[in-house]
């Protein structure tokens, strides 16, 4: 279905699209564009020039653009621009090995060539690479002989992160599954943390939360609120509660079957359902003020009036 936003007496058509198959999406202004559906495939200017994106969806609430209007749509593709994009797609994989071989032959080993990109109608190569640690390194004796090699192209070198370059190469994940899934559905990486694996029990072994990157696995994320809500109503581990088979510590929190271990006197452990427990130190502050004596009123004198003179 086609969603409309208006501003003012003009109505606006804003569609997602993404310039790679599993890419971020970016909003932009169709308007001025006579029938784009979802899947077709149109031509943008971008800071990088004019691109080649496909459409993803419409939009309905995009919200108000930080420039303050979206940039428009200019056109949809056409059949040749179609071909000359699947051309140079095909030339992509050349280039990134001439590239690494060039880097070899210039001694840079702190490198690595991740991937080339050229733009739809080859008028611009881009070069996306890793580097090992946080260092710096000149990369110009290289792009020189890249623009040397595609002389009708204009040459870039992006530097990327870990994770886009794992997105990039693909292959089989940590976990086993033939296809990571920053290759497969992811489109944004989000911030992941030594946190979240604590919050569902995971094993902090490096070997099981760190992904084919080298960072902390996405995966992290996926049901990390879950378990924080389920916790909410659960005891945190080594608290002190009263159980249908007497006191003890809490020494493992399940958090998905809503219950906990607890360690009982003598050493014993046995699962209990959050219905089943008590936190021992509320218990034990209900009991005595259960226990302490009731006050008295004024200075002992019955509040029915009784032995009072009439």
């Amino acid at each position: 279905m086609r969603t409309i936003m208006s501003e003012g007496t003009k109505e606006q058509q804003i569609v997602a699209i993404r310039f790679q198959p599993v890419g971020k999406l970016y909003y932009f202004d169709a308007s001025g564009i006579e029938d784009v559906n979802p899947g077709d495939y149109v031509i943008v200017s971008t800071s990088r020039g004019r691109e080649l994106a496909q459409v993803a969806q419409y939009v309905a609430d995009p919200g108000r653009p930080a420039g303050g209007q979206f940039k428009a749509v200019e056109r949809k593709a056409t059949p040749r621009e179609l071909v000359l994009n699947r051309i140079w797609k095909g030339r992509e994989l050349e280039a990134m090995l001439k590239c690494r071989e060039k880097a070899a032959e210039l001694g840079l080993k702190a490198i690595r060539i991740a991937e080339a990109q050229f733009s739809f109608d080859g008028s611009r190569l881009t070069f996306m690479y890793t580097t090992e640690g946080d260092e710096k390194v000149n990369l110009n004796n290289l792009q020189r002989a890249m623009k040397r090699s595609y002389r009708k192209a204009w040459v870039e070198m992006r530097q990327v992160g870990p994770r886009d370059a794992a997105k990039v190469v693909g292959g089989m994940g940590a976990c086993g599954l033939t296809e990571r899934c920053c290759s497969r559905f992811l489109t944004e990486f989000s911030p992941i943390s030594i946190r979240m694996a604590k919050a569902q029990g995971i094993s902090l072994n490096p070997q099981e939360i760190t992904g084919m990157c080298g960072r902390l696995r996405c995966c992290l994320l996926y049901e990390y609120k879950l378990y924080t809500e389920a916790r909410k109503e659960l005891p945190k581990r080594k608290k002190r509660v009263v159980t249908p088979l007497g006191e003890g510590r809490v020494v493992d929190v399940l958090a998905l079957k809503q219950s906990v271990i607890v360690r009982l006197e003598g050493g014993k452990r046995a699962e209990f359902h959050k219905d089943e427990i008590q936190p021992y130190d509320e218990l034990k502050a209900l009991e005595e003020k259960a226990n302490q004596p009731c006050a008295k009123h004024g200075n002992g004198e019955s509040d029915s009036g009784e032995g009072k003179d009439s």
